[in-house]
This record gives C-alpha cells, sequence and structure tokens, in this order.
C-alpha cells in the first residue's frame, strides 16, 4: 500500500503557510469563517489552476468526484459552490495578492543568474489584455459594447518570474502603469514602442536606472555623435538630442539611437537606451529577449485558467489572476529545487492528471520511469490487459 501523501498535497507543501496565515490575519480573511478558511480557498483555486478546470462548476463537480480525499488535499470538508463563490465575491484580493509577492520573491532568489553578466537585474515591462463580457463585467468597461482587464507586468528575464504585477481596466493606457513600476537603480527595463513616454523615461534616467525601448518611426532629433566600426547587423549607433518643444523639455540629457538589421526577421529596428556603455550587440539581445514576456503570457493563458473567470466581480477576478501567479511561482520553485530536467509546460502536463496520486514528486517527474514507459510503447509490450 502507497503511504505516500496526495501529489496535490505534496506540493502545497512547498508554499508557505505560516507566512499566508499572517496575510489572512493582517486582512482578516478568516473573520466569521467556521469551515471554508483563506487557507482551503487558495488551495482550491490552485487545484482548479492546476486540473485545467474550465468553470466555477466544472472545478466543483471535479471535487465532488474525490469528495474523500479532500480533507487530505487540504481543502477542508466545506467545498460547495456557494461557498467557493461568497469567499470569491468577499474576501479580501490582497490577502493573495501579497502572497503572490512573497512566492514571487522566494522563486526569484532561488533561480537568479547573471546570464547577461550586467551588475543590475533585466526586465521586461508589458501588458496583455483578457477580454471580458460587458453584460457580465460592468466594472470592467473598456469600449462602448467591450470589457477587458490589463495584467501589466514586470517579467524577471534571467529568472523567468514575474516581478511585479498590476492590474487594471483594459481602458487604462499602458503608459500610465509605469507610474507604478519600483525602480531599482542600476537595473535595466525593455519597453517596447508602446511606452514612448519620455518624460516617464526621463525619471527612469534620474533614479540611476536603465531603459531600452523601441524607438518610433517618426522620431525627431539631431545625431551629435557617431561610433564608427560597427559590428555586422548594426546599421548605425549615434548618441543624440530630441528635438521639438515637449521632447526636449521632457528629456533634455542625450541618447542613444541604434538601428539594427534583423536577419532572421527581415527588418529592420530602432532602439532608444540611455545605456552609453554598452555594446551595440548586447543593447539589440536585450530588446530580442523582451519576447520572453510574450511567451509568458501565451504559456499563462493556454495552461492556467485566467481566461475564463470563476466570478464576474473585480475582487474575484483579482483573486483568480494572483492564484495564478502563486501557481506558476510554485512550479518554478518546485522546479529548481528538485532540479527538475523537465519544462515547466511538461511539469503542468504532469500534474494534470497526476493531482490525486499517491506517487512521490521524484518519481513522478523521473525521465527514467517515463523513457521505460515510452520504449514499452515502442515494442508494442504495454497492453490494454494482462492475460
Amino acid at each position: 500500500m502507497n503511504k505516500d501523501k496526495y501529489v496535490f498535497a505534496q506540493l502545497t507543501s512547498f508554499l508557505d503557510r505560516n507566512h499566508f496565515n499572517y496575510l489572512v490575519r493582517k486582512y482578516g480573511g478568516n473573520r466569521y469563517v467556521k469551515h471554508f478558511t483563506c487557507w482551503n480557498q487558495l488551495l482550491t483555486l490552485m487545484f482548479g489552476q492546476l486540473s485545467n478546470r474550465e468553470s466555477l462548476r466544472d472545478l466543483i463537480v471535479a471535487l465532488g468526484a474525490h469528495r474523500g480525499k479532500c480533507y487530505f488535499l487540504g481543502m477542508g470538508k466545506g467545498v460547495t459552490r456557494s461557498n467557493l463563490a461568497k469567499a470569491n465575491e468577499n474576501r479580501d484580493s490582497r490577502i493573495f495578492e501579497d502572497f503572490a509577492y512573497h512566492m514571487i520573491d522566494e522563486a526569484s532568489q532561488k533561480r537568479k543568474t547573471d546570464i547577461f553578466n550586467l551588475k543590475g537585474n533585466v526586465y521586461a515591462f508589458d501588458s496583455t489584455t483578457i477580454d471580458l463580457c460587458l453584460s457580465v463585467f460592468e466594472w470592467a468597461k473598456f469600449r462602448k459594447t467591450k470589457g477587458g482587464v490589463k495584467v501589466h507586468t514586470m517579467y524577471d528575464i534571467e529568472t523567468q518570474v514575474p516581478a511585479f504585477v498590476h492590474i487594471t481596466p483594459a481602458s487604462v493606457h499602458d503608459m500610465n502603469a509605469m507610474d507604478m513600476i519600483p525602480y531599482e537603480p542600476g537595473s535595466f527595463y525593455i519597453f517596447d514602442r508602446g511606452y514612448n513616454d519620455f518624460k516617464r523615461l526621463y525619471r527612469i534616467n534620474m533614479m540611476g536606472s536603465f531603459f531600452v525601448i523601441r524607438s518610433k518611426g517618426n522620431l525627431k532629433y539631431r545625431a551629435v555623435k557617431w561610433k564608427r566600426r560597427l559590428p555586422r547587423n548594426v546599421l548605425s549607433d549615434a548618441e543624440i538630442g530630441l528635438t521639438g518643444f515637449y521632447p526636449l523639455k521632457h528629456y533634455p540629457e542625450r541618447l542613444r539611437l541604434i538601428r539594427y538589421w534583423d536577419e532572421e526577421q527581415g527588418r529592420e529596428f530602432m532602439f532608444l537606451t540611455n545605456a552609453i556603455g554598452l555594446s551595440a550587440l548586447l543593447v539589440a539581445e536585450l530588446y530580442k529577449n523582451r519576447w520572453q514576456i510574450e511567451l509568458f503570457f501565451k504559456w499563462l493563458k493556454q495552461h492556467l485558467r485566467i481566461k475564463k473567470f470563476w466570478g464576474t466581480s473585480e475582487n474575484a477576478v483579482k483573486i483568480q489572476i494572483y492564484v495564478a501567479i502563486i501557481t506558476y511561482c510554485l512550479v518554478a520553485v518546485i522546479q529548481h529545487d528538485m532540479h527538475l530536467e523537465r519544462s515547466t509546460y511538461e511539469i503542468l502536463q504532469i500534474l494534470s492528471i497526476s493531482l490525486t496520486d499517491k506517487t512521490s514528486l521524484g518519481d513522478l517527474f523521473d525521465k527514467t520511469n517515463f523513457n521505460k514507459v515510452k520504449e514499452q510503447i515502442d515494442n508494442g509490450e504495454l497492453l490494454l490487459f494482462n492475460w
């Protein structure tokens, strides 16, 4: 008889429950609660994320099939649709937001690397829009007949973990979210051309931080100094001063403009940066790695449940997004602590069909066992029935 804990219980053992309980006390999350606590709510939502449940009803039906296991999975005995819906509606989303940042800090510290050999961290900042039905999510009005929320994210390229998340209605412009970024002196921030706001970029410069941003084609400037002996695919590398009343007023210092030819895409890119000491090729490489945040958004929408929400209030939507971030960071922590050679996608696929199994995580992710099964299938040795 297998005496190991359920796979899901082994996963949640990596969570810092003491810190979560501190946050619950801080925001009064368990006030007047008898059975279904905030911890039960967190684990129930994480179970839904990892098992790819499409809706609240879908999640409750799945848990009903494992009713006898819910207590041992950490969800308590009072998991009902009404309990979960009320909890998502009424409990303070800051509990889950603060715990998401706690998990982000833990994952970042463990996965810290120095890929680019720079003294500061390297972040990509962008947003993704999640469409919502305006007749149901009235608070998220975007256009006349459309609703939505934006998830503004600062993504640590080297650790491959989000470092900052800010959720707003989709009507909030991307540039306004730049004011919420917790800038670090000496770090590098990579933006797409939708963030060309020279007043905000100059604020980054004054903080002692660096930025790399794709320039718009109608940029008005005067070249002050050119570099010669350019490396391959670097068309020009010059120090410039902005012209025009407002650009010059908002950014009075010199900038660096790099024109780079990307052979893979067959097109030219123009980059603006205040990092004078970096090589032009490294600036281009930094911007190229900005696409990791696009892959993160794609992965998050495809493999964690945030495109279909399990509640209609703003509070419920925020809780679900923050639980998705917690789940992502948990997988990142497990991947590091267990020295797993599998991709994050593979880990999630394995977990989605194994949450209620009693198998140790080491055996579950052992590639040797996986390869043995694959060899048996290829040799025709694995049969549906053993005669």
